[in-house]
């Protein structure tokens, strides 16, 4: 990809509400993302109904109601999903979704996505992995509570279950939300790289867009940012998401970033050329110079413009002689 993939992660901010979701999808796409993802899932496949909360779901959240309970008002159902998938397309902006149990994905393959997101709780389930891996589709793969040899796990197993390497890019994530700036670690991004030789991002879970423009600047292809309509709404990632203000700020400072990376050739650009006869100097007369003399150290200087030889040139203009007469300050010719 040459810019970088940009997903607004709508996850389950749309508190179950296709109303909400599309109202998400339309300023995802106004903010200039190039794609917006929610999250498919059957609570009764994912779910205990002892399963506890995280910490920051306890504090987002009832602290008397389970994890069952809480995810279960999120669902999105088949007649949802094709709802949001045709207003994106409507919308002019890519649908996502990361399937958490073995039937959404049968669900989103069903749905033709192109594309699909594997969460971080999901890179250590070894039938999930095989079921994607056998689709044979672009695999965006986050890699969030995960060591390098769970990393290298994944990716064996994705690969021969039948997706092509080069269509896997894996995230570099810290599961934490939000997640301390400390925690970041940013440069296991380019380890995960190395290591693996494949396309790498970042998903993103601090406060704020100063990581992921950090990200973009190391070489991420991909970025994933949570956003929502507003973080003082019920539901247990709002908090750590962006506004839609703070999601255009980072999708336009992206962009920037971009612009500013360039090709990576070293030469003058356009803007700059025009001062390279201002900004550098020529070999010019010290003083007054008669036809004849010898040029050396004692009547030579260095002074802008940059108009006549370089002062580069300073070892084979010595011990030349002047072919004519020359005034104080007037650039020499050889």
């Amino acid at each position: 990809m040459s810019k970088t993939f940009i997903i607004a992660e709508a996850g389950v901010n749309h508190n179950g509400s296709v109303e909400i979701a599309k109202r998400m999808i339309e300023i995802a796409a106004e903010c200039g993302a190039n794609a917006v993802k929610f999250q498919t899932f059957k609570t009764e496949s994912v779910i205990s109904k002892n399963a506890s909360k995280a910490e920051y779901q306890k504090k987002t959240t009832d602290r008397n109601e389970s994890q069952f309970e809480m995810i279960k008002k999120l669902e999105l159902d088949k007649n949802a999903h094709k709802e949001l998938i045709n207003y994106c397309d409507k919308k002019g902006i890519i649908f996502l979704s990361s399937p958490f149990d073995l039937g959404s994905i049968d669900l989103l393959n069903e749905l033709d996505l192109e594309m699909f997101k594997i969460p971080s709780g999901e890179i250590t389930n070894l039938p999930y992995l095989r079921k994607i891996g056998s689709l044979n589709k672009k695999v965006i793969m986050s890699s969030g509570m995960a060591d390098l040899g769970e990393v290298e796990d994944a990716l064996d197993t994705l690969v021969s279950s039948g997706t092509k390497k080069d269509n896997i890019t894996v995230l570099h994530c810290n599961t934490e939300y939000p997640t301390p700036v400390g925690d970041v670690n940013l440069k296991a991004m380019l380890t995960i790289r190395e290591a693996f030789k494949v396309n790498v991002g970042y998903s993103d879970h601090t406060l704020g867009i100063e990581v992921p423009i950090a990200a973009v600047s190391l070489g991420a292809t991909v970025i994933e940012k949570h956003f929502t309509l507003d973080k003082n709404m019920e539901g247990p990632d709002h908090q750590a998401s962006l506004e839609p203000t703070e999601l255009k700020a980072m999708i336009e400072a992206i962009r920037n970033i971009e612009i500013i990376l360039g090709n990576g050739i070293k030469k003058p650009s356009p803007s700059e050329s025009k001062n390279i006869p201002i900004a550098r100097k020529s070999i010019a007369a010290k003083r007054d110079i008669k036809k004849g003399q010898i040029l050396s150290e004692d009547n030579l200087v260095v002074k802008r413009p940059g108009t006549g030889i370089s002062p580069m040139r300073w070892d084979e203009v010595i011990g030349k002689v002047a072919k004519r007469d020359y005034k104080k300050d007037e650039l020499i010719e050889i």
